[in-house]
């Protein structure tokens, strides 16, 4: 096993697709550090707009509160912001901006997982029953008013799991292939979502029925620093984790039986990879309800800017889902201010049309 395992990564480097050297290599060391800086210009502009509209200057003044002491200690002095101000952008506004950050990494990181080990670029995080057995959970506790602040994210957590664990566990009877695992997870989507309507269209009270649909949709309204741990902690740990198969991943782009000539043990590491993807998916989902589009949209835009090699795709994934979450919930909070939509609502909008257009210059090469 030991050899096996030293002797993966200098294939993996052999057989990622190479780039052309100069500009291209340049482009691909100065993209993350560019993504980096937008990260970080996406978080103040998020936490700084809103109906009571705080600017870039005054919000950074407010991040930068905690480290008073020390800059005050090498001569800069901050101005002192409002409680008010301070309330607001720690207690309401950040919590939300690092939440969509975390989930819309790993929802990056697992749809760029899911479309390497599946060969399919049309794979979401969905495709092996994680979102819908973290709904079908939801659902069910929200129609029989068992939901609360701890069941909820609790259940959606397990449930999400629950359904990975059984699509492995039915798939591993076939042999465990890509495309078995794919064809169990479609019908384990299909019946978990008949169960969601069914659940949905019985709900004894219509509020619960609204309250459900809602969570269906995704959302990152009433974000609290507790849900930010929730889905932090497992969730930067899982996507610690696949930054680290980057090689394993690039021998999925050889298919099947070449990469188990390497000697990688195929169906085995195929599960281990959808195994910590659905538990930074679940991490996510359980918080905020499922968000689509992110973890299917953002491996496209990273292969157009970047190409085939996992070892950078990842983590420009990862900050670019991040930013694409943190935007979208800036529109849902400001587009038809006082109304707000949906987080999940804005990716499907803004998602949608960019992987059309992802497609129709694919086909047009």
């Amino acid at each position: 096993m030991a050899s096996e395992t030293v002797d993966l990564r200098p294939l993996a480097r052999s057989v990622a697709p190479s780039r052309p050297r100069g500009r291209a290599r340049g482009r691909r060391l100065l993209l993350p550090v560019c993504l980096i800086v937008l990260v970080g210009a996406a978080v103040l502009t998020a936490t700084s707009l809103g109906p009571s509209d705080t600017g870039p200057a005054r919000t950074l003044v407010i991040l930068l509160e905690p480290a008073r002491p020390a800059l005050e200690a090498v001569g800069i002095d901050l101005p002192s912001p409002s409680a008010a101000a301070t309330s607001l952008v720690w207690s309401i506004r950040l919590p939300r901006v690092l939440l969509a950050l975390v989930v819309g990494g790993g929802l990056g990181a697992a749809g760029l997982v899911m479309q390497a080990v599946f060969r399919n670029p049309l794979a979401d995080p969905g495709v092996t029953g994680v979102s819908s057995g973290a709904a079908v959970v939801a659902v069910l506790l929200i129609v029989t008013g068992l939901a609360t602040a701890v069941t909820l994210p609790l259940g959606a957590f397990l449930g999400a799991l629950g359904a990975v664990m059984v699509v492995q566990l039915v798939a591993g009877l076939r042999g465990g292939g890509g495309g078995t695992l794919l064809l169990v997870g479609i019908a384990m989507n299909s019946l978990l979502g008949a169960v969601i309507a069914a659940a949905i269209a019985n709900a004894p009270a219509s509020d619960d029925a609204q309250a459900a649909m809602f969570w269906l949709n995704g959302d990152l309204t009433g974000a609290t620093w507790s849900d930010v741990a929730v889905a932090a902690v497992p969730g930067i740990l899982g996507i610690t984790v696949l930054l680290g198969t980057a090689g394993e991943l690039n021998l999925f782009l050889l298919g099947e039986d070449q990469a188990a000539s390497t000697g990688m043990r195929t169906a085995r590491t195929r599960q281990i990879l959808l195994a910590i993807s659905a538990v930074v998916i679940a991490a996510g989902v359980c918080v905020t309800g499922v968000i689509g589009f992110v973890g299917l949209v953002v491996p496209h835009l990273a292969r157009l800017l970047l190409g085939p090699d996992h070892r950078v795709l990842l983590p420009v994934s990862v900050l670019v889902g991040g930013v694409f979450l943190v935007l979208a919930d800036v529109i849902a909070r400001n587009l038809l201010d006082p109304v707000t939509l949906q987080t999940g609502t804005v990716t499907a909008l803004v998602g949608a049309p960019v992987l059309l257009a992802l497609i129709c210059r694919r086909s047009g090469r």
